[in-house]
């Protein structure tokens, strides 16, 4: 006769079966190749060429070059040297340049959720990932862009000023009635 060698059992602790559970069930989906704590969604960016200095805030404006696909490959949009607004972008496009340097190219893949998420745009369907190429070009603070704004008003406000000045003082034309 085989003799069997038993194990006490020590009485379980209130909420322990619990706990006992959650940890069986983590197990199982880490086994399962499952990760059971999602992960937030992130932006990738890899650097085709680099560029040089410092990188973009989110107050900033930049001067990209860029070319926007669907996971397709279908171009959805595509432009050059066009000034954007970091804080105007969809919230990935945003991450994804503050990122850069300038003078370096870039691919971009950014996933649906920091995107157009759920709600799609033009020919972005709900819930698309969406991948860039762009070429940062220059960026500049909003209050740099402001001051050249104003710079450039005050000189046309004295071209303006010199011209009107000049016509009032310039003779009249050869044959006009005087």
């Amino acid at each position: 006769m085989t003799e069997i060698t038993r194990v006490p059992l020590q009485p379980v602790k209130k909420g322990s079966l619990s706990k006992i559970w959650v940890g069986a069930l983590a197990l199982a989906l880490a086994g399962a190749g499952i990760a059971y704590a999602a992960m937030p969604p992130q932006v990738k960016v890899t650097t085709l060429t680099a560029g040089h200095g410092a990188s973009p805030t989110s107050e900033d404006m930049v001067l990209i070059n860029y070319k926007g696909t669907l996971p397709d490959g279908k171009v959805f949009d595509e432009a050059k040297q066009v000034p954007m607004a970091l804080d105007g972008v969809i919230p990935g496009f945003s991450t994804a340049l503050q990122k850069m340097q300038a003078g370096g190219k870039y691919t971009v893949k950014i996933p649906s959720e920091l995107a157009y998420g759920d709600k799609g745009q033009g020919q972005i369907a709900p819930n698309t990932d969406l991948t860039f190429e762009v070429e940062l070009l220059d960026f500049r603070s909003k209050a740099e862009i402001e001051q050249q704004q104003r710079m450039m008003q005050q000189m046309m406000q004295m071209q303006q000023q010199q011209g009107a000045a000049g016509a009032a003082g310039a003779p009249a034309p050869a044959g006009a009635a005087q």
